[in-house]
């Protein structure tokens, strides 16, 4: 029963159609053939009005054929105003989900009314001739006078219907207010959020966001709309709606951190994540939002007006969220003052220069000034920073030498930092911008063009570096440990030997860097390690045969004194760090081979001789290179000591002890 029903209401709704149709092909026939006739009449009104002299010659017969043409013309627009009214009432009528034919019906609708007014116009100027040129020679009856006074008023009050029409609530406002919520609903049904991150929205680059079918009626709502300048809702819904679509777009991509305070900002460990986050962010919005959302613009409104599509887009990355993004670099400007915060800047500098030429192509129109002038200001204040603290960098270093050197002897953390940061500062990311931004910046300021800017700033960071270096060896107490620390530092500049900052400086920089780090080695074992060598070198090395034990207690009472100046040196060292771990397996081999085969002629040889010297033997000959080995090493490598390198070396150590042994036991 049911299906029958079904199929009955649509053999109805089909008929209901069918009859529509042919009301509508009716309804335009009328209206084609009542043009023809009206302009025939027009152009015989105009004839009959330059024979309107000749009237007074005519008789009665004569006139009242031209009030029967006269009226006529008034009974044909009377049909005119019957298709309006049946137009009229299918827009009443009718919903917009059959837009071509709704917006067929209103374009037939306003042509109808406007030929009306046109014409009516013209009959009344003709009717009103007639009238006062019957009622001056009063030639025809009255009835037929009053025929044409009751043709007028019926025209006059029709030449009424296109300003009603038009008026707010009136039929044609009615149409045009539906067209404007079909505008929006078809923008609302068919706008869809981005996941800008995802790969299946890379391609929307150089293609509409809506699909051409949608393009082509919004297009075609905005047309009919222009002829009765009812533009300027849509643009506001537009703009509305794509403005939100965007927002929630960009909010996918996460973007909490744009909220971060100036303060917080400068006070976090590092801000590296949130730049390399919003450098991404960026160039997302730029090239997969914003690019394909201006050519939608443009689409949508090229047959309107040509500013009103850039007018539009302006206002959707305004209203969206993209001055928040650029305003977040602005952030980054404002934060404190350090080396760190140069990197951030010309990362931030790579980032917009990326995307100079398609900022200036999306955002580069009159309607985008406000973007226009935050970009400005925004790449201004981004180069103004760097060079500010690229130029303060020596004062920076010299304001670290007051400070106390490190305690282990080792490199200082300035220095490891200041020779990473000029090798990142040469390397091929950032020497190029930097350079860029130093000539950008001489021409702001209408300074002559120098050369080498950045290779002569790194000189004098480096020469102020170097005079810290002075400075703080002179702080040790300990002169063995000022040696110990230049050579240490030495080794350190002489290790940057293929590096953007060796190659900078040159080769004779480097040579002259490992020169000072032998001098300063040599300087430092001998200062510090000399005097427990001069314990070993005394006279009366052994007691040969024949010769007194007095000899040997004196030989007791040095091993016991050697080993206590052993046991001190390498506790008062035993912190002591070298970073460098072929310099640090190089002194401890020196020290080896300087004081075990020494050790051996002078001590081991004395147990053959006195089975009970071996209590005053406090070290081995292996135990002590292995105390040797373990001196100098970093925290972090102590902590792996038992690592395949550490044992590398201690077995390296030991062959070496052997060795040694064997060639003193064969010489005596």
């Amino acid at each position: 029963m049911d299906e029958m029903e079904a199929t009955g209401k649509l053999v109805a709704a089909r008929q209901l159609l069918k009859t529509g149709l042919e009301r509508s092909r009716d309804v335009a026939f009328k209206l084609a053939n009542a043009g023809p006739r009206l302009r025939d009449k027009a152009q015989r009104l105009a004839n009959l009005e330059a024979k309107l002299v000749q009237i007074q010659k005519c008789n009665s017969f004569a006139v009242g054929d031209q009030i029967d043409h006269a009226i006529g013309l008034a009974t044909a627009l009377l049909n005119v105003f019957n298709t309006v009214s049946e137009l009229q009432n299918s827009l009443m009528a009718d919903s917009c989900s059959q837009l071509s034919n709704y917006l067929s019906i209103m374009k037939r609708f306003e042509e109808a009314l406007e030929f009306l007014a046109d014409n009516c116009y013209l009959t009344i100027q003709w009717l009103d001739g007639i009238v006062r040129f019957i009622e001056d020679n009063a030639i025809v009856n009255d009835q037929r006078l009053l025929n044409v006074k009751n043709s007028l008023a019926i025209l006059r009050e029709l030449q009424t219907v296109e300003n009603n029409a038009r008026i707010n609530g009136g039929p044609l406002d009615f149409a045009l207010n539906k067209l404007e919520f079909e505008f929006k609903r078809l923008l609302r049904d068919h706008s869809v959020s981005l996941h800008l991150a995802s790969p299946e929205n890379q391609g929307f680059i150089g293609f509409s966001l809506l699909q051409e079918s949608v393009v082509q009626e919004l297009q075609s709502i905005l047309t009919r709309l222009k002829a009765n300048d009812r533009t300027e809702n849509c643009i506001l819904i537009y703009v509305e709606v794509r403005s939100s679509n965007a927002e929630l777009s960009l909010r996918n991509l996460g973007l909490d951190y744009l909220e971060t305070s100036v303060d917080d900002l400068s006070n976090m460990q590092s801000i590296e994540d949130h730049i390399n986050r919003w450098s991404k962010h960026l160039e997302l919005a730029v090239k997969h939002l914003y690019e394909p959302e201006c050519k939608l613009c443009n689409d949508i409104f090229e047959k309107i007006e040509s500013e009103v599509g850039t007018r539009c887009f302006a206002k959707i990355a305004s209203q969206s969220g993209f001055i928040s993004l650029l305003q977040f670099g602005r952030k980054v400007t404002q934060t404190k003052k350090d080396p760190i915060k140069l990197l951030n800047l010309l990362d931030i500098f790579l980032v917009l220069d990326n995307l100079r030429i398609d900022v200036n192509k999306l955002f580069g129109g009159k309607a985008c000034t406000e973007i226009q002038a935050i970009t400005r200001d925004l790449v201004k204040r981004v180069v103004n920073g760097i060079c500010e603290v690229f130029s303060e960098l020596p004062v920076q270093i010299e304001l670290q030498r007051q400070s106390t050197p490190p305690v282990d002897g080792g490199i200082p953390s300035l220095v490891s930092f200041v020779t990473d940061y000029c090798n990142k500062l040469l390397g091929n990311h950032y020497k190029p911008i930097l350079n860029q931004i130093l000539i950008i910046h001489q021409s702001w300021e209408q300074e002559t063009c120098q050369e080498n800017l950045l290779e002569n700033q790194i000189y004098l960071i480096i020469k102020e570096l170097a005079l810290n270096l002075d400075t703080w060896a002179k702080a040790y107490q300990d002169m063995s440990k000022s040696y110990y620390f230049m050579m240490n530092n030495h080794c350190h500049f002489s290790n940057l030997k293929g590096s953007k900052l060796g190659e900078m400086m040159g080769d004779e920089w480097l040579n002259a860097h490992n020169q000072y780090k032998e001098y300063y080695a040599a300087l430092y074992l001998k200062e510090s390690w000399g005097e427990l060598l001069s314990l070993l070198n005394q006279k009366g090395e052994l007691p040969f045969e024949g010769e007194k034990w007095e000899d040997n207690d004196l030989l007791k009472k040095r091993v016991k004194k050697f080993s206590q100046a052993f046991e001190q040196t390498c506790k008062r060292q035993s912190k002591w760090v070298i970073s460098d771990e072929g310099l640090r397996e190089r002194i401890c081999m020196l020290l080896v081979q300087a004081i075990v085969p020494v050790y051996l002629r002078n001590f081991e040889a004395l147990i053959e001789q006195d089975q009970g010297a071996a209590k005053y033997l406090k070290y081995t000959a292996e135990s002590m290179g292995s105390m040797i080995s373990s001196l100098f090493r970093p925290k972090s490598s102590m902590q792996i000591s038992s690592g395949q390198t550490h044992t590398r070396f201690i077995t390296k150590i030991k062959s070496l002890v052997t060795n040694q042994f064997r060639a003193s036991v064969t010489a005596i």
